[in-house]
């Protein structure tokens, strides 16, 4: 598992910023993202992929233990969508 420390060192490592830096623009970075999806806006980052927010309607479910029918609240949920680019990378 790579965490945004990680990340940063290697920005950092690679572009001759220091970790503090680095940091700073990933987390930037993340934040940007984040404010897009709460707003509801796409985020595409080519070569990358797409982020974006999808809506997912009230349904009913069943409990497993008890087989009891529940509601299930409609929600939204962050989509990731990889570009063709990084699914090539993946897949070689």
């Amino acid at each position: 598992m790579t965490t945004t420390n990680e990340i940063a060192d290697k920005i950092a490592t690679d572009h001759s910023l220091t970790k503090v830096q680095a940091k700073t623009i990933v987390e930037a970075v993340i934040a940007s993202i984040t404010e897009a999806a709460v707003a509801g806006n796409e985020t595409s980052l080519p070569g990358f992929g797409k982020f974006k927010v999808k809506a997912t309607p009230e349904r009913e479910a069943r409990n497993p233990s008890t087989g009891a029918t529940i509601k299930v609240a409609a929600a939204k949920k962050l989509a990731f969508t990889p570009a063709k680019a990084l699914k090539d990378a993946l897949n070689k």
